[in-house]
């Protein structure tokens, strides 16, 4: 198991959270606590870099649609950038990826 890593850094349209490693069971409230701890303006973006990320398992979808409603509910935006072929291809057969705002790596 590859332990998460979050390296945070602020840009002028908003955060960008780059996470290494395994977003499952065991690493998701990492995140999740992280995601919840940033106080995001209206019309920012949040964005998730996750041109690292080798694994992400039901667990850690769900913590990617917390951290959405958290960018909502501070009337921001979540960009998923640089999603991994593997979770496209999940976010593609559950329809999430007309939920996500996706972007390729910048």
């Amino acid at each position: 198991m590859s332990p998460l890593n979050i390296t945070h850094r602020t840009t002028r349209t908003g955060p960008v959270l780059h996470i290494a490693g395994e977003l499952d069971y065991a690493q998701a409230t990492a995140l999740r606590q992280h995601v919840e701890q940033l106080a995001l303006q209206p019309g920012q973006f949040l964005v998730l870099d996750l041109s690292d990320l080798a694994y992400c398992d039901s667990t850690g979808i769900t913590t990617l649609l917390a951290a959405r409603q958290h960018a909502e509910a501070a009337h921001a935006e979540l960009v998923l950038a640089a999603v991994p072929a593997t979770l496209l291809r999940v976010l593609t057969i559950t329809g999430l990826e007309q939920v996500f705002l996706l972007r390729p790596a910048e």
